[in-house]
């Protein structure tokens, strides 16, 4: 029995070396950015799509070289298209003061003036260590969707350091410029996505 013990417990001990340390959890946040009114009354900011390479728990640092970094003890806390279309629907809410604005994922059953939609390419960094943001933005008006406005959009933010909490934070500093642009879209939307909207029959 003594035996046993002494050849079972170099193996437990060698398995809790080799435990991995809980991971750890990274948010995007909302950024200030410049309030000004004359945006639609009522925004919906639908779920973005996202290029399947950045559709992972694990933060992706970067593809430039054809190969994917990643660190399994990093990761998202909550699934990154969801994350980005909370965070773009506050920072958009901040720049435009007079406007409701919400997400597709969310319970308003008001009828939008109108919605934001979003295509990501790329969110991650480039061989200089820029995180880049490429998107595709529609902006849609009324009910009926009618194209209001189409942009492609090309941001570069340069993080304080390598350091996955500054590379989070430039990423929020992208998302930030995002909202700007997506801002202007929609104040020059047509006069009636400004009216009131309609509450939705249930």
């Amino acid at each position: 029995m003594r035996r046993r013990f002494l050849l079972v417990a170099p193996a437990v001990l060698a398995l809790a070396r080799c435990a991995s340390p809980d991971p750890a959890i990274y948010t995007l946040r909302a950024v200030p950015g410049s309030a000004a009114s004359g945006g639609p009354m009522a925004i919906k900011v639908a779920r973005p799509g996202l290029a399947g390479y950045l559709d992972r728990p694990e933060i992706v640092r970067d593809n430039s070289v054809s190969r994917l970094t990643l660190n399994s003890g990093e990761r998202w806390g909550e699934p990154l298209g969801d994350m980005v279309g909370r965070v773009l629907a506050l920072d958009l809410a901040q720049r435009l003061p007079g406007s409701s604005v919400f997400t597709e994922a969310g319970t308003i059953s008001v009828d939008p003036s109108a919605t934001v939609e979003l295509d990501i390419q790329r969110f991650d960094l480039d061989t200089g260590g820029s995180v880049i943001l490429l998107a595709q933005v529609a902006v849609q008006q009324g009910r009926a969707h009618d194209p209001a406005a189409t942009h492609s959009l090309r941001l570069t933010v340069q993080p304080a350091s390598t350091g996955t909490p500054d590379v989070v934070a430039a990423m929020s500093g992208a998302l930030g410029q995002l909202a700007d642009s997506v801002a202007d879209l929609l104040r020059a939307l047509s006069p009636r996505a400004l009216t009131p909207p309609t509450a939705r029959r249930r």
